[in-house]
């Protein structure tokens, strides 16, 4: 039986013709304005029908998440759409049922949730870096699909994006986060390991898929390789996945102010200004 050839790196010729196909920023800025209007239109459906959405977005490091859920809570209400990044568990959490620290940021009526990272760690980077035992790992691989019905069954609208990036791009953008000071918070020592670690990675997450990718909530790939057209593609294909009608609040009319009725205000001069140090 022939061996089968490894998939080519990207090479010069890849990423020029990546660069010809790359949306301009006019258009995208177009376009993400555009989706905006919709992600408000679907936040105000939400609020008013009492749905309950719950988003995950899991991927390699450096593959684009952050910025498309800044993209998405951008125009939205915090109150209506919030954002879950969980910090690594503490001592007393490790010791609670797996699904249990996650269970308090899942959506109330009227809410959607964001998942920065979700309870997919177990089968990523705890799995790869050894911060659960075998039988944990086991026994989440069976668990999870379980855990998952239950939330749908509990009408939750479960969506999980799996943001996909290639080595040689991610060895670009964490290039890009070591030069500029800014974004060198972004790379924390996993991070850094897991870019020695990139086929232990490709292997969890194949495992994985091959356990969750259920039916009642399949695991949709973005392809994250440009990070514009990541973006635009995943709102949109978010956007098409709920039949939200548009219930935007018709235009205001404002009434005529009431007069002060004499009052005086204290002098400007009593108050403390921030300097101007921009006109």
């Amino acid at each position: 039986m022939a061996k089968k050839s490894k998939a080519p790196k990207p090479t010069g010729t890849v990423a020029e013709a990546r660069a010809k196909k790359m949306i301009t920023n006019d258009a995208y800025d177009r376009e993400m304005a555009r989706l905006h209007v919709e992600l408000v239109k679907l936040q105000e459906w939400v609020h008013h029908s009492g749905e309950k959405v719950v988003v995950i977005f899991e991927g390699r490091d450096a593959a684009g998440k952050g910025g498309v859920i800044k993209r998405i809570t951008e125009p939205l209400n915090p109150r209506v759409c919030h954002v879950a990044a969980l910090p690594a568990p503490t001592e007393r959490e490790k010791t609670q049922w797996y699904f249990q620290r996650f269970v308090p940021y899942l959506p109330a009526a009227g809410e959607i949730v964001l998942f920065d990272r979700s309870w997919y760690n177990r089968a990523g980077v705890e799995r790869v870096m050894g911060f659960c035992t075998e039988d944990e790992y086991r026994e989440f691989m069976r668990s999870c699909p379980e855990f998952e019905r239950m939330l749908i069954r509990s009408g939750i609208r479960l969506i999980k994006y799996w943001f996909s990036v290639s080595d040689a791009e991610q060895e670009r953008r964490f290039q890009s986060r070591i030069k500029q000071p800014i974004k060198r918070w972004k790379l924390s020592p996993i991070d850094l390991e897991s870019r020695m670690r990139w086929v232990e990675y490709s292997e969890a997450k194949d495992v994985m898929f091959a356990h969750t990718d259920i039916k009642q909530a399949p695991w949709y790939v973005v392809d994250a390789e440009v990070k514009k057209h990541a973006r635009l593609n995943c709102i949109a294909h978010l956007l098409s996945l709920i039949p939200y009608e548009d219930r935007t609040p018709p235009p205001i009319e404002l009434q005529e102010r009431p007069s002060e009725r004499g009052y005086v205000r204290p002098p400007i001069t009593d108050q403390t200004f921030v300097p101007a140090l921009y006109p």
